[in-house]
């Protein structure tokens, strides 16, 4: 088979295509610049806008993973055109190739689409896959962490520094790394009555999530510190993106659309939208995957 992919290049995607080619499943996979050739990938030259581009990613394969999306953006339209337009073009082309099989990488943020722009946008996106007509899986992960991620890596600074800034005390949240994220992925390719048309919500397997607070120490003991957990309001997240982003700009990863949903108690994985465990289980606990994360980070010279 050939197992098209967009979003290649980025935390998740490289995950993917690790996981893909060492299973030598030939991949296609789309990239906005020239990469780096890579045994059992072939490179597609575009982005999510470039209509040839696609067709040419999706001729002849038998699956698409839909993992490219904006995730930080000045505005609304910045998530609508990413995360909506884009998905919309993946979608038209997937149906003219004929490609039988979607796989959505969407987001926990989605369930609660008032909260933020980027929310809206992945919810409004879902929406398309349903409608598709293709024979489609959503995968709303939570929290990702591993190694190349970007995303949390300035929490685990933080936690050296000694000081971990946290959303309110009373929220809890789930967590998953990135390798058991690409093993369900390319596990849910196959299809079947079990997931097709299924929304699921994967996790590390911990029963109700993250505390705030033993995430925060939990990151600190993968850097060898017992930091400080400083919980701010939502009022001081917000404060403290605007503030951010008009000093450091898009340095700044605390966006005010980011606080919106952050400051949301409630971003578990539902048990009810469990992966069957006879498809997938995680492999990864947590505490060994944040070490392990840090120790990766200190190697690339990023912590």
């Amino acid at each position: 088979m050939t197992l098209a992919v967009t979003g290649a290049t980025g935390f998740v995607g490289q995950a993917l295509i690790d996981r893909a080619t060492k299973a030598r499943i030939p991949v296609r996979a789309l990239t906005r610049r020239p990469a780096e050739p890579c045994t059992g990938v072939e490179w597609v030259l575009g982005d999510l806008g470039a209509n040839n581009a696609l067709a040419q990613l999706c001729k002849g394969a038998e699956a698409l993973v839909h993992v490219a999306g904006v995730v930080s953006a000045p505005d609304a339209a910045g998530f609508e055109e990413g995360n909506v337009t884009g998905t919309l073009n993946v979608i038209e082309a997937a149906v003219k190739a004929g490609v039988p099989r979607l796989i959505f990488v969407s987001s926990l943020s989605a369930r609660e689409p008032q909260l933020s722009a980027y929310g809206a946008s992945k919810a409004r996106a879902e929406k398309l896959v349903m409608a598709s007509g293709l024979d489609w899986t959503i995968v709303r992960p939570p929290a990702i962490y591993g190694f190349r991620d970007k995303e949390m890596l300035d929490l685990f600074k933080a936690a050296k520094w000694g000081v971990v800034p946290m959303p309110q005390r009373e929220g809890r949240a789930s967590y998953i790394h990135v390798d058991d994220l690409a093993r369900l992925l390319l596990a849910l390719i196959p299809g079947g009555e079990a997931v097709t048309g299924q929304v699921f919500e994967p996790d590390d397997g911990k029963s109700g999530g993250w505390g705030h607070r033993e995430i925060a120490r939990a990151i600190g003991w993968a850097v060898g510190r017992r930091p400080a957990v400083v919980h701010l309001s939502p009022a001081m997240l917000g404060r403290a993106a605007r503030w951010g982003s008009k000093l450091l700009g898009s340095r700044f990863k605390l966006t005010p659309d980011r606080a919106g949903y952050m400051s949301h108690p409630d971003w578990v994985s539902a048990e009810a939208a469990r992966v069957p465990e006879s498809l997938w289980k995680p492999k990864v606990p947590t505490r060994e995957g944040l070490r392990a994360t840090a120790k990766w980070y200190r190697e690339q010279g990023w912590l």
